[in-house]
């Protein structure tokens, strides 16, 4: 859906599309075996698209941050910013009740597992999901790639 839009409005389109917005890709496989890759821009409400292909995915997010992008320009509506570049550690400290670091402690040894990793996976599947940022091999834009993790039951 490309809209006749003015230099102004195709400046913007090029500078949105610059930013680093964050891209959401699930994969999904249907009853009948079929692959079904599904991406969205989170920053971007409803800015999402489908594919039979991961190949394709790329161009197909891309043609939809377009026409989401310039359809709020049209409108005159904002468009949001990338969420901030923050960056995580992947360090925290967190104060527990020694009762329960001595139980996390004696469940992390039955698993035969360190402390770390037995919260990293209890965390995890707190979250129900397992997010990891990779980037595309012909793209510069980083792309989070979600699984969602079994119910532990």
């Amino acid at each position: 859906m490309t809209q006749s839009i003015s230099k102004t409005q195709q400046e913007k389109l090029d500078y949105y599309l610059s930013l680093p917005y964050t891209i959401e890709v699930i994969q999904d496989v249907e009853e009948d075996g079929t692959v079904v890759w599904f991406a969205q821009v989170a920053e971007l409400p409803g800015c999402m698209t489908e594919s039979n292909t991961f190949a394709e995915l790329e161009e197909m997010i891309k043609d939809a941050m377009i026409s989401w992008i310039e359809t709020a320009l049209a409108d005159s509506q904002t468009v949001p910013k990338p969420r901030s570049g923050e960056s995580y550690s992947g360090k925290f400290v967190v104060r527990v009740p020694k009762s329960l670091h001595r139980e996390l402690a004696e469940a992390a040894e039955q698993d035969g597992v360190s402390l770390n990793t037995f919260i990293n996976v209890a965390l995890a599947r707190s979250l129900g999901t397992y997010s990891v940022s990779t980037k595309t091999e012909n793209s510069k834009a980083d792309v989070q790639v979600t699984t969602y993790l079994p119910d532990a039951a």
